[in-house]
């Protein structure tokens, strides 16, 4: 196993745990009443493979272990307040290739390793509770804004799982819930989107109403809330006291390829569907197409202005 460590170290990840695979019971429960309170707004992918999601070895026959890898993404610049802004993680490339490449490459090594071990990779792409499994192998705990927290490493990191058939005889992580009484998360987001803690509903974060929501129009309940956010949004991560422990990554895929946080609210208004597929070109920002970045924009700014004549 401190093999496998170290490997994990090599290839970059900043944090590596191990997990015994059993059926997710208590938290399938869970899952099950979010999904019937349509807290999954139009994301009906999230409504697939139940049986996946709360059992591996739906995922991987006979599989024993979840490996549960973080790996960074934080950078301290940031987007002016005054400009429009997309969040952090989508910065440079599309991050389910780059984390991808790596576990796989650490899978072949375990294969080396240990012999004939049958495995898979996962990076945010299949019905796997990825954080409920980080939490389990000892990563972090999942906060009241939902995103897995380190206490020494904040919450600034993409997630990917190794499911083998194979037995480390690891054991669950006892959960360490370090958020206390602090309730920034829930008081700073405009939306409301955090309604309970530890409760989501995606249909009031802007993260989801910027990339998931496929509609022409965004709701008009959220005029004047976005607080410029055109893709994704990181409020409830910017305020969290243990984010003040996050470091700069050094993944050159993560880096932006151009003047990306020196781009103006003009430039976002001028940008033709030419200079967007040359720009993002492998970037997480084509999942929103160029169409529903433009509606992201118009609709943003169409809440700025509107704020605008309300101080007037």
């Amino acid at each position: 196993m401190q093999k496998i460590i170290q490997k994990s170290n090599e290839l970059g990840f900043l944090d590596i745990g191990f997990a015994p695979v059993h059926e997710l019971t208590e938290e399938g429960h869970r899952l099950e009443k979010w999904l019937k309170n349509h807290s999954q707004g139009k994301m009906s992918y999230m409504e697939n493979h139940f049986d996946k999601r709360i059992d591996p070895s739906k995922l991987v026959d006979q599989a024993k272990t979840v490996i549960s890898l973080s790996y960074n993404y934080y950078r301290e610049e940031q987007f002016p307040e005054d400009q429009l802004k997309i969040s952090k993680y989508a910065y440079g490339r599309d991050y389910h290739k780059v984390v991808k490449k790596k576990l796989i490459k650490l899978l072949t090594f375990i294969q080396a390793e240990i012999g004939d071990v049958n495995g898979r990779c996962f990076v945010d792409s299949a019905p796997v509770m990825d954080k409920v499994w980080a939490e389990k192998s000892g990563l972090g705990w999942i906060g009241k804004n939902a995103n897995l927290i380190s206490k020494q490493k904040g919450s600034f990191f993409f997630l990917g799982e190794i499911i083998l058939d194979y037995d480390f005889e690891s054991r669950i992580k006892p959960k360490i819930d370090h958020c206390g009484t602090c309730t920034r998360c829930i008081d700073y987001c405009p939306t409301e989107a955090i309604i309970q803690p530890y409760v989501v509903d995606a249909r009031k974060c802007i993260s989801y109403l910027t990339i998931e929501l496929k509609d022409d129009l965004i709701p008009t309940e959220f005029q004047s809330k976005m607080d410029g956010w055109i893709f994704g949004c990181d409020i409830c991560q910017d305020v969290c006291p243990w984010n003040r422990f996050s470091k700069n990554h050094n993944e050159p895929d993560f880096f932006p390829r151009f003047d990306l946080i020196d781009m103006t609210r003009k430039d976002w208004e001028d940008l033709n569907e030419e200079t967007f597929e040359k720009l993002f070109n492998g970037s997480p920002i084509r999942r929103t197409k160029y169409k529903g970045l433009k509606r992201n924009i118009r609709f943003v700014n169409a809440s700025s202005n509107d704020s605008t004549e309300e101080n007037l």
